[in-house]
């Protein structure tokens, strides 16, 4: 039974109910049990005073699905907001704000949460569910209790030092994805992503190592070049492909293959490197002027510094939603990659579209290795990271090609890295961060065409509900 409670009035109560249920319950339970236990009594109050207000509220599939899905995710927004205000506050005034953070977010996923988008979250549940079973199956087989490696797992990757370095790994991968999500959307497979922010790094570090230039200018002047090659070198496969028809899978390809000889070959005492160390050899360091600065974490308890270029990775995200939702690019972008006849029919230059969505998602690759280059390592080296191309072809697929979606994607993803380096000291493979990596991109691939085909029935429901409601009203106005 629902009570009628005005919309403002409602959420405030719901709030009142989670922030005062939490401080109760902080007394005998855990911080986090409690937030948890007031964002589910929030939602009660959500539930008898408010109703949805998506166009399919009153079918059954919506009441089944979105409503268990809104309490999962409110949740699990008051616990993270809990977590994270921790490190400032002590813990009952942070989860008592984490409740009252995971009430709103009750109301708002209550009333807006449409069933479509409920159904990917459910994918992606299933998915982390399926793929945290076949792990503890592989362990099981080999031996080790699945609990005690997931608890390690989980204590070690939640240290302050840990969290610091997941930012930073993230950051990384989240620019990787990016860059492979920008031609997923045009039906285009990069996968030279790797061989392009590879030479993209060694020549801006060349360039930043050579000269001193003033703080900003010279900070600008290195990424531009990151930028212009990752864009040139990926521009080369789009070229291909409009002039002469070549797969961009294979050119990328063997793209990775070029790069990677005319890096080894430039990365030379006689050409551009120097010696660094007995057994390692780089560009020379860039001067402190063209570093970006870290952000502190102390207020964690971390000794390591945050990329300061996580920022950057902000902006990419940001301009990365802003370019295919609102602007005419996005839109020519997104309809190329849907149905190329019906974009060429519509006037879309589609040779236009591929080698620019190639050249865009090559400026992206080049930014990849901006944060480690600018933020710790300052040269490039032998040992500079690699493989994080293809790492981004993994997380663009978690995340379904979304800026959100793809952000928690690549905190997990850098998660399991960071938290499975535990493993080596329990006498466990750390090698089994990788099954469920592997796992949990198989499963989400899957069950994201399940759900995917589901939905476009239960689409085809609602269109014939509507149409069936418009044939009815008519008759009874005749």
């Amino acid at each position: 039974m629902r009570i009628p409670i005005p919309t403002p009035a409602a959420a405030v109560a719901a709030a009142v109910v989670g922030a005062a249920v939490t401080a109760g319950a902080d007394m005998g339970l855990l911080a986090p049990a409690a937030a948890a236990l007031g964002t589910a009594a929030a939602f009660g109050v959500v539930l008898v005073s408010t109703a949805p207000t998506t166009d399919d509220a009153d079918t059954r599939v919506h009441r089944l699905l979105v409503t268990p899905i809104a309490l999962v995710l409110s949740v699990v927004a008051a616990l993270l907001v809990g977590g994270i205000v921790d490190w400032w506050l002590i813990e009952p005034v942070a989860y008592v704000l984490g409740a009252a953070v995971g009430a709103a977010a009750a109301f708002w996923l209550y009333r807006r949460l449409a069933t479509t988008l409920a159904l990917s979250f459910g994918a992606v549940v299933a998915a982390g569910v399926l793929a945290l079973a076949v792990t503890s199956l592989v362990l099981w087989l080999s031996g080790v209790a699945p609990f005690h490696a997931f608890g390690r797992m989980l204590e070690f990757g939640l240290q302050p030092d840990s969290l610091v370095i997941m930012v930073n790994s993230g950051t990384t991968f989240y620019l990787s994805a990016v860059a492979v999500a920008i031609g997923f959307k045009m039906k285009l497979f990069n996968i030279g992503v790797d061989g392009q922010y590879r030479l993209a790094a060694l020549m801006a570090a060349a360039v930043g190592g050579a000269w001193v230039l003033p703080p900003v200018v010279h900070q600008v002047v290195v990424i531009s070049v990151a930028v212009a090659v990752g864009g040139v070198w990926a521009g080369i496969a789009g070229y291909l492909k409009v002039a002469r028809g070549v797969s961009e899978v294979i050119s990328t390809i063997m793209l990775n293959s070029v790069a990677t000889g005319i890096t080894a070959y430039l990365l030379n005492t006689d050409r551009l490197a120097v010696q660094i160390s007995t057994n390692n050899i780089g560009t020379p360091e860039i001067a402190e002027s063209g570093w970006v600065p870290g952000i502190p974490a102390g207020f964690m308890g971390a000794d390591r510094e945050i990329f300061g270029l996580v920022v950057l990775a902000i902006a990419v995200g940001v301009g990365y939603w802003t370019m295919l939702n609102r602007t005419r690019f996005g839109f020519d972008l997104r309809a190329t990659g849907q149905s190329p006849t019906a974009a060429r029919a519509s006037g879309i230059d589609i040779k236009r579209m591929v080698l620019l969505s190639m050249v865009i998602s090559g400026m992206v690759a080049g930014l990849v290795g901006m944060p480690q280059l600018l933020g710790q390592s300052h040269y490039y080296a032998l040992d500079f990271p690699t493989g994080l191309g293809f790492t981004g072809i993994a997380i663009a697929l978690l995340g379904r090609n979304h800026p959100v979606g793809i952000g928690f994607a690549a905190l997990f993803w850098a998660f399991l890295d960071q938290s499975s380096q535990i493993l080596d000291f329990e006498g466990i493979p750390k090698e089994i961060a990788v099954v469920t990596q592997a796992t949990i991109v198989l499963t989400v691939v899957v069950v994201y065409e399940v759900v995917h085909r589901w939905g476009l029935r239960y689409q085809q429901q609602q269109v014939g509900r509507e149409l069936a409601r418009g044939d009815r009203e008519g008759a009874a106005a005749s």
